[in-house]
Parts: structure tokens; C-alpha cells; sequence
């Protein structure tokens, strides 16, 4: 009976069914010989020592024959780590190529973002988008230059940067511009702003001239000179060419000081600085005439005297009310023969006081100087109020000798005696009125 596997198979004709030394023969009596197993290659030891370990979970156990039998040799890998280093160094070299051109790009073209963004900045101020606005009016003072007027024409709204108002008055070379008033408008820009200027200032057909009581014939002229078409200059030299004269004026006396009337005047084109001179001296003898001052007066003084005692109590008296009293002062000094000792003679000797006079002004030398030189001065010190020439005219019936400020309010407080008026004085220095 032939054997079977357990499987129920059929054996190779090569495997006996029985034991391999059973000694059994095929049936046909010939002995069978057994076929020599194909011979296995050589596995290298290290594979072997890799398939002996155990392998990872769910990794075949041929993984590591694979692996080693794809593995590149020693000159492969050589190989490619030279191609990455290359490739690598190549990348490296654009990365500072590329770096190296942004610079030099940044370089060259920083300078002329620069520039262009200047030259559009610089274009905008010289003509600004849009209409212009309001019509303003810009007064420049004399001797103002170039970058003065283009603060101001800044701070006016006309232009938007002096900076380029200068640029472009240098670049151009405008200016330098007359003092005056122009008339403009606002965000009208540096070209127009520039060619405004070069037309020159504003010349209406009529100008207001405002003359406060109290000023002198040099701060008359300074106002006169801001008149279009006028200066300081040729009105000054129309006070002393002796041409324009009032009929208060004594014969040996050339100044017009204090017979100008202090008013506010509509000066026309044209009209000429002894025109207007002729004005002021022909209002002052009207109002004079009309204060009585042709006919007799209380005080005891000529006309002219009156005048200068006016021109005093002009410059001394702050209220309406002390006017007379200052005057009654004057006369009685005078006619006790004391020095009238007024401050503002002094002031007008050294051409003027920021507060008042100090001691070492006292002793000025000079015919203005009441504290050193007897009686009235020369001339009058201001030009005067028909209020002054009323009171110098008519003074009040007291018998004060001495006056000093009360308050802040402008107050004088009066004395008869030299120890009473000391103690209105220390009062007056308690309150820091001296």
C-alpha cells in the first residue's frame, strides 16, 4: 500500500513514503536515488547577522536583505554628496548674486526716489491743485528779507513752505521785494505768491493816517512814511525846510513840534508830504483858535508858552480830571521860581524812558532838563490834545506845588509842601506805581 502525507497529497516520486533507510524499491524494482537539493547562494554575514535579529512589527523579514543588497557603494556615495555640495555652493553663490543686485539696485535708485519725490513735493508748493481762497491782505515791514517774508507769507496761508519760497527766490533770483501791503489770497502758491510780490504792493486811491495826542513830530514822521508812495525820510525833511509854518509859531522858532493836531486823516494819492504837512498844521490852529488860545488866558503865558505847558500835562496827565490840577502846578511853580522837575522834559532830552528817568538822567545837560534849567522848555515835547490846551490855558484855582501817581489807574494825589509830597511818594513806591 502506497503512503500518503497527512495533507492526502500525493509525494514527490523523489520522497519515500516510507523512512529514508526503509530499503524499499519502486515497483518496477529499480532502487530510487534522491534528487540533490539546488544549492543555496552565499549570504554575506552581515545579512545574516541582520536577518538573526528579530524583525520590527509589521516590517517584512527581507527588509534588511533589500536594503543591503540596494545600498550604494562607498564611490556612489562620494559621488553624490560632491553633486549636493555643488548644488548647494551654487545656491549659496545666486542667494548672494541676488543680495548683492538688491543693494546696488537700492543704491542707484534710493537717490532717485529721493529726488523725484523732492521735485513733485518742490512742484506741488510752486502751484498747488485748486482755485485759491479768501482774498487776504499781507503787510510787509521795510527791511524785511526774503526768508521774513516767507514766514510770514507761510503763517498767512499763502504759500504752503517758506522753504520753497526760498529755493525759488534764489533759483530765480527775485526780490529784493518792497515794503507795503499786498493784496492776496490764501493757498495761492510760491509762482504766484512770487510774481504778487514783484508787482509790488497794494496803492489804493485813499489811506487813513492816524495820529495819537502825545507823539512827537519823529513818530508823526515814522507814520507817515507807511503811507504808500511815501517815506519818513521826505516827510522830515518837510518838518525842517521851514516851508510849512503855524500862526502860533514865533518868529525865531523852525520846529513844527507840537503844532501838529493829533487827529485821523484820509490822505489821497498824490497827494505830497507838505500837503499833508500843511493839513496838520492848518488843524492844529483851527482847534487852537477854537480853544481860545488867541485871545487871553488865566495862565498868565503867551500863546506859545501855552502850547508847551499843553505839551507837558499831554505827556504827565493819564485822567481827564487831573489835566487842570498838573496846570495849576505848572503856573505856580513858575511863579514861585522853583524847576518845574517833570520827568517827561527828561525823557525827551535822551530821546525817550522805558519806565522813567533815573538820577543819572537828571543830570543830563540839557535845555529840556526841568530838574537842572529853570521855567518852560524851548519848545514843546508832543503835539497835544484840545484838552491840554484848555487846561494849560485856564488852569484849575489851586495851590498845589508837587503831584505824583496814586494808582494804576493813572491817579495823581497833590500836595502844598515838599514833606507832604515825600510821603505821598513813599506811599506810591509801597504800592511799586515808582
Amino acid at each position: 500500500m502506497t503512503g500518503v502525507d497527512d495533507d492526502g497529497l500525493d509525494p514527490p516520486a523523489w520522497v519515500s513514503s516510507g523512512h529514508m533507510n526503509s530499503g524499499h524499491t519502486p515497483a518496477d524494482g529499480a532502487p530510487r536515488r534522491r534528487r540533490a537539493a539546488p544549492p543555496r547562494p552565499e549570504v554575506p554575514a552581515s545579512v545574516a547577522r541582520r536577518a538573526a535579529q528579530p524583525a520590527q512589527a509589521g516590517a517584512p523579514a527581507r527588509t534588511a536583505i533589500n536594503q543591503e543588497r540596494h545600498r550604494p557603494a562607498d564611490g556612489a556615495d562620494k559621488v553624490r554628496q560632491s553633486i549636493i555640495s555643488r548644488r548647494q555652493a551654487e545656491r549659496g553663490h545666486n542667494r548672494r548674486r541676488r543680495r548683492r543686485t538688491i543693494i546696488v539696485l537700492a543704491i542707484v535708485l534710493l537717490p532717485i526716489v529721493l529726488l523725484v519725490t523732492a521735485g513733485g513735493w518742490f512742484l506741488y508748493q510752486l502751484n498747488p491743485p485748486g482755485d485759491p481762497g479768501r482774498r487776504i491782505s499781507v503787510n510787509i515791514p521795510e527791511h524785511t528779507g526774503t526768508a521774513r517774508i516767507g514766514n510770514l507769507l507761510e503763517d498767512k496761508g499763502v504759500i504752503g513752505s517758506s522753504t520753497a519760497f526760498q529755493i525759488f527766490t534764489k533759483v530765480t533770483r527775485a526780490g529784493p521785494f518792497k515794503p507795503g501791503v499786498y493784496s492776496m489770497r490764501e493757498h495761492l502758491g510760491v509762482r504766484d505768491a512770487v510774481d504778487k510780490l514783484k508787482a509790488g504792493p497794494f496803492k489804493p486811491a485813499e489811506a487813513k493816517l492816524v495820529l495819537p495826542a502825545g507823539l512827537t513830530v519823529d513818530q508823526f514822521a515814522d507814520r507817515v512814511g507807511q503811507l504808500p508812495g511815501h517815506s519818513k525820510e521826505a516827510f522830515v525833511t518837510a518838518l525842517r525846510s521851514n516851508a510849512v509854518r503855524s500862526k502860533y509859531q514865533p518868529p525865531e522858532v523852525t520846529s513844527l513840534e507840537g503844532l501838529l493836531f493829533p487827529d485821523a486823516y484820509i490822505v489821497k494819492k498824490g497827494e505830497t508830504d507838505e500837503q499833508i504837512l500843511s493839513r496838520l498844521v492848518a488843524a492844529f490852529d483851527q482847534q487852537a483858535d477854537g480853544a481860545g488860545l488867541a485871545s487871553g488866558n488865566t495862565s498868565g503865558l503867551t500863546p506859545y508858552q501855552t502850547i508847551i505847558a499843553a505839551s507837558l500835562i499831554e505827556r504827565e496827565a493819564k485822567l481827564q480830571e487831573d489835566r487842570p490840577l498838573i496846570a495849576a502846578v505848572i503856573r505856580n511853580r513858575l511863579l514861585a521860581g522853583k524847576p518845574l522837575q517833570i520827568d517827561a522834559t527828561v525823557c525827551f532830552a535822551k530821546g525817550g524812558c522805558e519806565k522813567g528817568p533815573t538820577k543819572t538822567d537828571l543830570e543830563i545837560d540839557s535845555p529840556y532838563n526841568t530838574y537842572k534849567i529853570p521855567g518852560l522848555p524851548p519848545t514843546p515835547i508832543s503835539t497835544v490834545s484840545v484838552q491840554s490846551l484848555m487846561a494849560a490855558a485856564h488852569p484849575a484855582d489851586v495851590p498845589y506845588l508837587y503831584y505824583v501817581l496814586a494808582d494804576k489807574n493813572g491817579k495823581h494825589k497833590f500836595a502844598m509842601t515838599e514833606e507832604e509830597h515825600n510821603k505821598n511818594v513813599e506811599e506810591a513806591r509801597q504800592k511799586g506805581l515808582l
